[in-house]
């Protein structure tokens, strides 16, 4: 197979507010740091920001399933449903809260919640990862303190999408390129 190169990349927030406005309540954050709980988003795509096809993500990357263990391993993952389906079961050794309004899944360190709004209460003063799908995502956007994400320098084939963000928001505070194997 042919080596694709990718990035890994980490933004954070400029400016970010203590206190978020977020739908219609005001939530109160509190780090580990100073006492405000972070908030992040982890993704991976594409050049044309395809994230899905098909309710599969369309690629493999050496490493990057590591590189979210380490990241979310004791802390909260926020999923929506089609995520949680592809993984197939909750992961280990960290809380999974399931964003969905059709399906319902308790197990051990996993729970249904409604909305991102009951996730992030529930996540108590416990650092959040949202990991997809699309919507949450979308709606995760403005309240991320940091966003940790995997560009392939590829254009892959695909039906579910990254939405766009105002960059001039965040300040990049990371950035590797790696070679890859071709998605």
């Amino acid at each position: 197979s042919r080596e694709h190169p990718f990035w890994i990349i980490m933004l954070i927030k400029i400016g970010k507010m203590l206190y978020l406005g977020y739908s219609g309540n005001v939530i109160a954050k509190k780090h580990k740091i100073g006492g405000i709980i972070m908030i992040g988003l982890i993704v991976a795509y594409s050049k044309n920001r395809v994230i899905g096809n098909k309710g599969m993500i369309p690629w493999k990357i050496t490493g990057e399933q590591n590189r979210f263990k380490e990241l979310t391993t004791g802390n909260v993952v926020v999923m929506g449903r089609r995520i949680f389906e592809e993984i197939g079961k909750p992961l280990p050794n960290r809380t999974t809260l399931l964003v969905s309004r059709t399906m319902k899944y308790e197990a051990k360190n996993c729970t249904t919640v409604l909305s991102l709004d009951e996730a992030i209460k529930m996540a108590g003063d416990r650092d959040i990862y949202i990991s997809g799908g699309a919507m949450l995502y979308e709606e995760a956007l403005p309240l991320v303190d940091k966003m940790f994400i995997t560009i392939i320098e590829k254009d892959i084939e695909g039906d579910t999408y990254f939405p766009y963000f105002n960059e001039a928001d965040f300040e990049k505070t990371f950035e590797e390129k790696h070679g890859g194997v071709d998605p």
